[in-house]
């Protein structure tokens, strides 16, 4: 037989494997079987079947269900997932069974919006294309508006949404604009969405105000991850009504310690709710007795009360660029409640004893009265610290070199160090960014950071690990598993090709001390924030369970959050099971705990997405007055769709969009977070130091997009652009210009 005649039996044959398999009657088969089936009796072609069949294994159209035997796979499973809908159109559905995205094209979606629940039709994987689903069913909708910009003419009303989870507009009858004015920002809810058409229909909840109004955008951020931007009246009425009754009932159930210890708070300068206070005495020579006092917010906040409903529900303060949207009401969170100086309060304390190297050697957890003597801000207690003098310096110094000593052996423990700059703006009486600065932690913010951590250690200790073989009772937990091997891996090898080596194998303590090492290494060079930032991601986030798996981060066995109720809900839970547990009470019910501890979590991560957000919106806001301008920079992120900068001079980051390298063609080399050129072989990695030009600042989308540029500020690859340049607006017939053919 010829080759070309084989190459075409070879060809005939698989068609009939095909054909067979499509039509199989028989629940498994093997290879003689096909043979059999199809008339094919040359041994020679029978190993070319159990090749075939082993081919079509591989590739997802058969299961082989024991060696040599196979069967099809099924052809349409019905399955129930969650629908992820996209703007760019690649919606799919994450079935329950796998987790694995499957495509949706919109044509199959039922419509179905960005989380609902839905059940799908999976169609068996075809030989050269991936798994497609339709939608057959939306069993629960999930709750959302959008949020975008009213378009009010003659011709009718829509919103231009802002959404990256819908591609399209939502038109808005007149009759359901709420007053709302062409060019205002506005909540809306789709009330139907017809399956023959493109564009659903809606009607507004919410008016912001004007686009580009301060208090409008920042509504807007905070209605687009659905948290709460106004506090509802009946909510501030109840709160108003609570006193805050320190009578000598009250103080008789409760350690009085106002005049036993000086006590004294440390916040930010901008701080109204001061939730936390230490005190300091001398009890002998070389030992102390040192108190966390912690506002007593759930003597004042009864459970399922109107407020505690509503603080559940939040679960978490927010803190944007320019405002604090707080969990509680602020006559609570900045008045009954707040520790202010030269006030009697009511407070849940821990009270240790420890000795000149920083040692616990006793401790004790009480509902207290104290009175603070002095309010400090943080620049305040810093001053004392660098200088020795200042109001209560004794005090100060005394608890400052506890802290270190306590810090050091946290360290030493295999706590991990993340200790980065945080981004703030100087804001002018409009809400516009007038300048940027950078926050860092020094002696006085660790001073107040080591007291909580220990606070909080020695709560959940007490619970976790009670006395005797007793059983620990349903407590909440936060925690940190152990980072992802993967990730970690992956973070190593990129460390070490700027010199640092970061452990993977071994004890979890050398492993963080490895990181510590690194991290200060780094400290000061261009590579600090990427290698730092990546560090962060390559570990676990932190939650709140019931389930206790020890703190990785902090090398903590037994953690949790205890010292800012008036900003957290677990804090309150915890103070309440603490009282519970403290006064011989029974455990609680752990499944309801787990489920509030779930919502906490979720809450806590839509939070610091919309502190993220706002920062952004700032920064690009913060540059429209800027654009032209050049900066230096560091390459902070590498995709195949361009190179993220971020500014030395403000630490705001932009893009580098591909199709703007116009010097050659860049491959996008994933493993080493790289682009590299075709032809001149030039590589843009990350933390290489780059000089980039200010070029569009889009607030609507919160995007900066940045040119490279030379020495001279001119556009990397402008003369080659120039130079080549076409003579006419044309390309030739039968060729492309360079930037047609990477787009």
């Amino acid at each position: 037989m010829t080759r070309t005649a084989k190459k075409k039996h070879e060809s005939g044959l698989r068609e009939q494997i095909d054909n067979y398999v499509a039509s199989a009657s028989a629940a498994t088969f093997n290879y003689k079987q096909v043979a059999a089936a199809i008339g094919e009796r040359n041994s020679t072609h029978h190993r070319a079947i159990a090749l075939y069949l082993a081919e079509l294994a591989f590739d997802g159209v058969l299961l082989e269900v024991s060696p040599g035997r196979f069967k099809p796979v099924q052809r349409n499973v019905v399955a129930t997932g969650t629908f992820v809908r996209r703007s760019n159109g690649k919606n799919s559905v994450v079935t329950d069974d796998d987790g694995e995205p499957i495509f949706i094209a919109e044509r199959n979606s039922m419509h179905a919006l960005n989380g609902d629940r839905v059940v799908v039709t999976v169609a068996a994987k075809v030989r050269g294309r991936e798994p497609e689903a339709k939608v057959t069913e939306i069993i629960e909708r999930k709750p959302q508006t959008f949020i975008g910009t009213l378009r009010v003419d003659k011709h009718g009303c829509r919103l231009v949404t802002d959404s990256k989870y819908l591609a399209t507009d939502i038109m808005i009858p007149r009759k359901r604009l709420r007053g709302g004015k062409n060019g205002d920002k506005a909540v809306v809810r789709i009330t139907d969405w017809p399956e023959d058409s493109q564009i659903p229909y809606g009607e507004i909840e919410d008016v912001l105000g004007a686009t580009g109004d301060n208090t409008t955008e920042m509504h807007a951020i905070l209605a687009e991850y659905g948290l709460p931007y106004k506090y509802p009246a009946a909510v501030e009425r109840a709160a108003d009504k609570i006193d805050a009754g320190i009578t000598p009932e009250v103080v008789a159930e409760r350690e009085d310690l106002r005049g036993v210890a000086v006590t004294f708070t440390i916040d930010p300068r901008d701080a109204k709710d001061f939730d936390d206070a230490l005190s300091v005495r001398r009890i002998a020579d070389g030992r102390y007795e040192v108190g966390v006092h912690i506002a007593d917010v759930t003597h004042y906040v009864k459970p399922d009360s109107i407020i505690d409903k509503e603080a559940r529900e939040r679960a978490t303060s927010v803190y944007l660029v320019d405002r604090v949207v707080p969990m509680l009401p602020e006559h609570l969170s900045n008045g009954i409640c707040s520790l202010r100086p030269d006030e009697d309060k009511l407070a849940f304390s821990v009270i240790f004893e420890m000795d000149d190297n920083a040692r616990v050697l006793n401790s004790r957890i009480r509902r207290t009265v104290i009175r603070s003597v002095r309010r400090f801000t943080y620049e305040e207690a810093q001053d004392v610290i660098e200088t020795g003098t200042g109001d209560l310096a004794d005090e100060i110094l005394l608890l400052d070199r506890l802290a270190k000593i306590l810090r050091k052996d946290r360290y030493a423990n295999g706590s991990v160090e993340f200790d980065r700059a945080e981004v703030r703006f100087d804001i002018d009486e409009k809400g516009h960014p007038v300048g940027v600065y950078f926050k860092e932690s020094k002696d006085a913010n660790k001073l107040i950071e080591e007291f909580m951590l220990l606070a909080n250690k020695t709560v959940a200790t007490v619970i976790g690990r009670p006395e005797g073989k007793r059983k620990p009772k349903a407590f909440v937990y936060r925690v940190h598993d152990t980072p992802d091997p993967d990730r970690l891996s992956d973070f190593a090898k990129l460390a070490r090709t700027f010199g640092y080596k970061v452990k993977t194998e071994g004890a979890a303590a050398e492993i963080n001390k490895s990181i510590n090492r690194m991290l200060a290494d780094v400290h000061g060079k261009g590579e600090e924030n990427f290698l730092s930032t990546l560090a962060i991601r390559s570990m676990a986030k932190a939650i709140y369970t019931t389930t206790n798996i020890g703190h990785y981060g902090l090398g903590f066995d037994y953690y949790t959050h205890f010292t800012s109720p008036i900003r957290r809900y677990p804090d309150m839970m915890v103070h309440r099971l603490l009282a519970r547990y403290l006064a011989g009470g029974r455990s609680t019910a752990q499944e309801r705990l787990e489920e509030e501890c779930k919502h906490s979590s979720d809450m806590e991560q839509l939070a610091a997405n919309a502190e993220r957000s706002s920062i952004k919106y700032k920064q690009v806001e913060y540059m429209q007055d800027h654009l032209g301008q050049v900066y230096a920079g560091v390459i902070s992120g590498v995709t195949e769709w361009g190179l993220y900068v971020e500014l030395d001079d403000n630490k705001c980051e932009g893009l580098v969009p591909v199709r703007d390298l116009a010097d050659d063609f860049y491959d996008f080399d994933e493993k080493n977070y790289t682009l590299v050129g075709r032809r001149n072989g030039m590589k843009y990695r990350l933390g290489d130091a780059v000089r980039v030009k200010v070029a569009r600042c889009d607030l609507a989308k919160k995007q900066l997009d940045f040119v490279l540029v030379d020495e001279t500020g001119e556009p990397v690859g402008a003369s080659l652009r120039k130079h080549h340049a076409p003579s006419t607006g044309k390309a030739k017939k039968g060729g492309h210009t360079k930037q047609k053919r990477r787009r």
